[in-house]
């Protein structure tokens, strides 16, 4: 061996021995920023829901405090802050629930405790009984939960005087329709805004593990699909928040005066939304299938890594044009072309040979749930469910070979 190459094979062990630590630190700036950038997110998302919580509670005591001649009106601000938190990013069902099971467990406190008095068998059987009560109302998980919190707090905090239910019943009830009316009428959140913001961490991680897998199937890199799989299903915590934002957005719109001209924009948006959520999912289904044609080494023609680039391509197109309110030419284009790749990587079947697909099993269930794919990014663009569905099968029908 040449006497300069020595040096490289003595490097190498050093930079392998500390390649673990090496990249731990290197990674440090870029974990930080991305803390940074996710906390900043939060704030700017849920920001408002601190100012609309501080509003209502200060709204609510005054209230109980000027208009009640409650000295201590306690629940009125704790009611209304509860319902604020409730009323972000969930039905207007659940805040009610809350609202119900506040009152509900003030009302069986109310009646026990005055009569058996505090301790703890009563705190027990107090809040069995409110919890109980619940059920038998079908309420929720909420109206459960608040149920039997505040028959606690009623049990253990408050004194069995029962010259205080009503004023404490009426606290409670004004504290729920000042947080009802701070969330929904006088300090709405944003609908489009709210929505944009919750679908961004979704689309642009979606987008990304997309354009991974294209790579890792070109290599047949099974590590690398796997990753992109789980990046893809790592994305189900963000679609529940996105899907209970588009919820309080609907809310918003219908309820609140200050948003009732944004129902006609907002409609289209949610519509365009919720069909790119039902294309990220089938991206993971596409994902899984192909993953597994891997795995069971099936043959992988390069049409499809190339139609699910442009796949992606089309969904950051279309992030961009809804964004920007401007027709989604472009994504339509993208769209069709990598139905028409797929169709190509698929092959036509010969009656009399069965194997001339180009695709095993794994891969010909990929092809299905690349044209869904297709019609819902279709549909996300504007466009109704017939003419999508039109178009996807002139698209496979022209590029099918002879």
């Amino acid at each position: 061996m040449p006497a300069n190459q020595e040096p490289t094979a003595d490097v190498d062990p050093a930079r392998h021995g500390r390649s673990w630590a090496g990249r731990t630190v290197d990674r440090l700036p870029e974990r930080g920023q991305h803390l940074v950038r996710a906390r900043a997110w939060r704030l700017r998302l849920f920001g408002l829901l601190a100012v609309q919580a501080g509003f209502a509670a200060a709204i609510a005591w005054f209230v109980g405090y000027q208009f009640l001649d409650n000295p201590s009106p306690v629940l009125a601000p704790t009611t209304a802050v509860g319902i604020v938190a409730a009323a972000m990013g969930t039905r207007l069902r659940r805040t009610i629930e809350l609202l119900v099971g506040v009152i509900l467990g003030l009302a069986v406190g109310d009646t026990l405790m005055p009569l058996f008095g505090i301790g703890p068998w009563q705190t027990g059987a107090v809040v069995v009984l409110a919890i109980i009560v619940a059920i038998l109302l079908k309420g929720g998980g909420s109206l459960l939960t608040q149920a039997g919190g505040t028959a606690v707090l009623i049990a253990t905090l408050e004194p069995p005087v029962r010259e205080l239910s009503i004023p404490r019943f009426v606290d409670a009830s004004v504290g729920g329709l000042v947080g009802l009316a701070v969330g929904l009428l006088v300090v709405p959140i944003h609908p489009q805004r709210t929505v944009q913001r919750l679908a961004e961490p979704v689309l642009g991680p979606g987008i990304a593990a997309m354009h991974d897998l294209a790579v890792a199937l070109r290599a047949r890199d099974l590590e690398q699909a796997q990753r992109s799989l789980r990046q893809l299903r790592d994305l189900d915590p963000r679609l529940n928040a996105l899907e209970d934002g588009l919820a309080a957005a609907q809310e918003v719109v219908r309820l609140a005066p200050l948003r009732w001209r944004d129902r006609t924009s907002l409609a289209f948006y949610t519509n365009a939304v919720r069909h790119l959520e039902r294309s990220l999912n089938g991206c993971r289904s596409i994902a899984r299938r192909l993953t597994t044609a891997l795995k069971d080494d099936e043959p992988i023609p390069e049409e499809l890594p190339a139609a699910i680039d442009l796949l992606a391509d089309s969904v950051q197109s279309l992030r961009c044009t809804i964004r920007a309110g401007e027709k989604p030419h472009e994504a339509r284009e993208q769209v069709l072309a990598a139905v028409e790749l797929v169709g190509r990587a698929q092959g036509v079947p010969d009656p009399t040979s069965p194997h001339t697909h180009r695709l095993a099993y794994s891969g010909l269930i990929a092809v299905g749930e690349f044209r869904a794919v297709a019609h819902d990014l279709l549909i996300a663009s504007g466009m109704d469910t017939d003419e999508a569905a039109a178009l996807v099968r002139r698209a496979v029908d022209r590029d099918e070979p002879d």
